[in-house]
């Protein structure tokens, strides 16, 4: 289902020397000067989180609805039991994969309802407060995925926590220098996606569970210290929409097995 001539393309590496962060310029303009789309609005769809929590596995499976889209219907769109998942590099183990910021080669073409085109592209992020990067690091690929995209996907596991939304905080802190030129919100659209939520008799997976579960994790109350106060303050600042999807366990044999290869099966 996934184009064998496609793949993830480095756009912004982060240098071991330095720790400085380089714009692929040319890998950059392959994607985005393509003829079909180079004069197309651009609907950037990017996931980004702590390291090893899935979220190159994720993207593969958006790229399946994206090419089955693609291919004329989104019924089926997860394949076939049998096919490995592949497009983004992912795999198992305690080890980050991802460097930098990469996007997929291909765009993808959709018609909204109003009839105009848009062009689509799905970022990943290497993970955050892995072993090899700083907290400035972490800080800075999430602050610029935060920027480009149109909707940014913050991967979670098992739970919304006060220090996941800390992060987010200082993640998009440099959202502040353009609120303080602008009285728009600096970013667009926040989608909290818990993976493994284990609580559905309080709140139903999916996307109204997930509202559901959101809005009392951030709700500012009188009680609250007013540094959580805050805290939820910033992140209703930052970004025009907000929503959280709360999904299931895979289960332990999708966690445990060192030979899994995304079948679904």
């Amino acid at each position: 289902m996934t184009c064998p001539l496609a793949k993830a393309i480095q756009i912004i590496n982060l240098r071991k020397e330095d720790r400085s962060l380089v714009l692929d310029e040319s890998a950059l303009d392959s994607i985005l000067l393509q003829g079909p789309v180079r004069d197309l609005n651009v609907m950037v769809l990017s996931v980004a989180g702590a390291f090893r929590k899935g979220k190159s596995f994720l993207l593969d499976f958006m790229l399946r609805f994206m090419y089955k889209q693609k291919g004329g219907g989104t019924t089926n769109w997860m394949g076939r039991d049998d096919k490995p998942l592949t497009g983004f590099s992912w795999r198992g183990g305690s080890d980050p994969e991802t460097n930098g910021i990469q996007l997929w080669a291909e765009v993808f073409i959709v018609q909204k309802k109003d009839g105009r085109k848009v062009a689509v592209l799905l970022m990943d992020t290497q993970g955050a407060f892995d072993n090899q990067s700083t907290v400035k690091d972490c800080a800075t690929i999430f602050a610029l995925s935060t920027m480009m995209s149109s909707v940014q996907v913050y991967n979670l596991t098992n739970n919304i926590q006060e220090d996941d939304l800390q992060h987010l905080q200082l993640f998009t802190e440099y959202g502040r220098l353009a609120m303080d030129e602008s009285s728009l919100k600096p970013f667009q659209t926040l989608l909290f996606l818990v993976r493994d939520w284990s609580f559905p008799y309080e709140f139903p997976y999916g996307l109204e569970g997930g509202k559901n579960f959101l809005e009392r994790r951030l709700q500012v109350k009188a009680h609250q210290h007013e540094e959580l106060q805050l805290v939820r303050r910033h992140i209703h600042s930052c970004f025009s929409n907000i929503y959280s999807f709360l999904m299931p366990h895979p289960g332990l044999h999708v966690a445990t097995s060192p030979t899994f290869d995304g079948k679904l099966k």
